[in-house]
Formats: C-alpha cells, sequence, structure tokens
C-alpha cells in the first residue's frame, strides 16, 4: 500500500497580504499529478485544512476541488481538524461522504474507530483541545500529553485486530522544530507532546509543524506544502511518499511539491543592496529586508521595490544599533506571553501575579470559542 502523507494545506491563507490561492492550487495539481504517478492508494491530510474556523468561499471552493479530483483519481482520502479548522464545519456530512471513499475525521470520540484499508487501520485523531476532552475522557491533567495519550491507548488497544495502523495526529512532539508561522497551542505552558506517545502503530503521519522533520522512522512530519512565514526561508516543502509491505513500514520518500515564488532574506545598507550584483538571483523572491544603513534612507521601499518589485517586508536595524536579539520578538510566541510583554513596556512594570492570571484566563477562552466555533 502507497500513503501520501501531507499536511497544513492553510487554504485562504495569505503571505504578507499577497494571495497564494494560485500557488495552493498549484499543489492540488501536484497533488493529484502525484497520486496518479505514483499509484498512491491513501491520502492522509493531517489537519489545518484551511487557514481559520470561517474560511473564505475560494478556499472552501479549492478544496472541494481536491477532494472531487482524488475521488476521481480513484484515492482513498483520510483527513483530520487541526488547529486552525473548526472541526464542526470541516467535519459536516462526515457519514454521508464516507461512501464516496473521503474520510473525515473532526470528533474526538472516534479517534479509535478506524477506517480501515486493505487490512490498514487507519486512526484519525483530531486536533484535541484538552480542555474540551478532559471532562468526558476523566483526565487528570489538563495537558496535549494527557489527551494525546489517553487517544493513543485506545487506538492501541483496537490495533491489535489488525496487521498494520496508520495514526494520523495534529500536534506538537517534543524535539520538534516550530518555525514562525505555526499558531501556538500551548495550554498552562504545556504544549509538548513525547514522541513515546505514538509506540505501537506501523506509521505515525503528524501535522502542526511547517518544516519536514523525521521524529523517528516511523514518525514524521510532511510539513506545509508552502511556506507561510520567512522562517521557512530553505525549506523543502512537499509529502511523504509512504509504502506499507506485508511486514510494516517499508520505505518513505519525500515528494517535493512545486515552488510559486521563492523566498528569502536579506540584510545590508541600501546601497549594497540595489548595486551588488551578487543579490541578482532574488530579483523574482518575495523578500524580507533588513537594513542597517546608520541613517533610515529615504523612500526605502520604493527603492528597493525598482530592484526586487516583490519586497514584501522591511525594518531597519542601524549598524551600532540595538541588537535583534534584544528586540522581543512576536511571532510563534504564545499570545499570553505577547500580551504580557506589552503590559510590561507600556506600564514600566509587570502585570501582578492576579492580573497575569486573568489574562492567560482570557485567552484561554477565546482559544476555547474558536475551537467550538
Amino acid at each position: 500500500m502507497r500513503v501520501l502523507h501531507t499536511s497544513d494545506w492553510h487554504l485562504g491563507r495569505s503571505f504578507h497580504r499577497e494571495s497564494l490561492l494560485e500557488g495552493q492550487a498549484a499543489f492540488v495539481d501536484h497533488l493529484v499529478e502525484t497520486v496518479r504517478a505514483e499509484r498512491v492508494d491513501v491520502v492522509a491530510v493531517c489537519g489545518d485544512v484551511y487557514d481559520r474556523a470561517l474560511p473564505p468561499v475560494d478556499a472552501v471552493a479549492l478544496c472541494n476541488e481536491a477532494l472531487m479530483r482524488l475521488v476521481s483519481a480513484r484515492v482513498r482520502v483520510v483527513i483530520i481538524s487541526g488547529n486552525h479548522d473548526s472541526a464542526r464545519r470541516l467535519g459536516f456530512g462526515a457519514s454521508l461522504i464516507d461512501a464516496a471513499g473521503v474520510h473525515l475525521r473532526t470528533d474526538p470520540a472516534l479517534a479509535w474507530e478506524p477506517v480501515v484499508i486493505d487490512d490498514v487501520a487507519f486512526y484519525g485523531i483530531p486536533y484535541l483541545e484538552p480542555e474540551l476532552v478532559r471532562g468526558p475522557w476523566e483526565l487528570d491533567s489538563r495537558s496535549h500529553a494527557a489527551a494525546l495519550g489517553h487517544a493513543m491507548d485506545r487506538v492501541r488497544a483496537d490495533a491489535v485486530r489488525h496487521s498494520r495502523s496508520v495514526v494520523l495526529a495534529h500536534a506538537f512532539v517534543t524535539g520538534g522544530e516550530a518555525s514562525d508561522s505555526e499558531r501556538d497551542i500551548s495550554v498552562g505552558g504545556v504544549a509538548h507532546v513525547p514522541l513515546s506517545t505514538f509506540d505501537g502503530v506501523t506509521y505515525v503521519a503528524l501535522g502542526h509543524l511547517h518544516g519536514r522533520q523525521r521524529m523517528s522512522e516511523t514518525v514524521r512530519y510532511s510539513g506545509s506544502p508552502l511556506a507561510y512565514s520567512f522562517s521557512e526561508t530553505g525549506h523543502v516543502k512537499g509529502s511523504w511518499l509512504v509504502t506499507l509491505d506485508a511486514k510494516g513500514l517499508h520505505s518513505a520518500e519525500f515528494v517535493p511539491a512545486p515552488v510559486p515564488r521563492p523566498i528569502g532574506r536579506l540584510r545590508g545598507t541600501l546601497e549594497e543592496l540595489l548595486t551588488s550584483p551578487r543579490y541578482e538571483t532574488y530579483r523574482d523572491h518575495w523578500l524580507q529586508v533588513v537594513l542597517t544603513d546608520p541613517v533610515r534612507p529615504k523612500a526605502a521601499m520604493d527603492r528597493l521595490r525598482a530592484r526586487f518589485p516583490h519586497t514584501l517586508a522591511l525594518s531597519f536595524e542601524p549598524s551600532g544599533g540595538p541588537a535583534a536579539a534584544s528586540r522581543p520578538r512576536l511571532a510563534g510566541r504564545p499570545e499570553a506571553e505577547v500580551a504580557l510583554d506589552f503590559v510590561r513596556e507600556v506600564r514600566g512594570e509587570p502585570a501582578s501575579a492576579e492580573e497575569e492570571a486573568l489574562l492567560r484566563e482570557a485567552v484561554e477562552a477565546a482559544r476555547l470559542k474558536e475551537a467550538t466555533a
């Protein structure tokens, strides 16, 4: 059996206000071509199909087109919801479209009820918001490790009935390398799940982290199909082509996806960037530029775009000025930590313990509201 492991499509996402829909459509073309060329049997989509709970209509249309084309290619599709998705909306009509070969797994209560394809059991564990499953599952701990640990215990108990088992999950496994484009999923500061949580199954297809990663031979992240932040410069995007034989995992080969427009980071003085021939290859890149001129140049963005028309982000770090490391980093940090930094900045002193608790409670309430939307 051949399984194509992909995740984090984030349909509807933009890149610094540039639409990515055309690039995402090119990835769908590539996906369908790969399915046909490699004789794929199952496509596993491991969460964050959409970029937000209420996706734009053109993103929904692209998802619908992708699923119709995959069904037409006679491939089975197993999809789980991620932390960006609305589980209820993505899972609408799941029982109806099962018959078409598209298996939506967005209900935590179904995580250990497999989709069985040629005696391979596919267990779809959607993103588990700990607060929402703690009560029904009678968990002692309010953490992702407790929630996923419970689900995997139930999966292992069921998987003994099958010769091979594949788990789809959306989580942050300890040791994984994050980028700036993943939304924080920490709960009380605990977001990580031990790798050992996934012991005892043939293959684990992970979503959430946007860079391809091999956590172990049988536990992998496919990463996102496109770059969604400049921190992903240098990433190779694509999917894992996983081959299962009668004994278990036979091989896993990475299949690179098309790059709609490369991204890059440049740093230097304005004059250097505008005149040096070594930057010529960046003309067609989406760029993040840091200018190091001692005095901020006039009309810097306009002048940069004369040579690099796709410059999207510009910042200034004058030579001899404050080091970038001393400035607070926003992207990829927990929302509560960013808010606490803001309080400290505007007041000149940190929030009190009571204020911090109230702020964290508000952030969690907002997260739960979105998770149940």
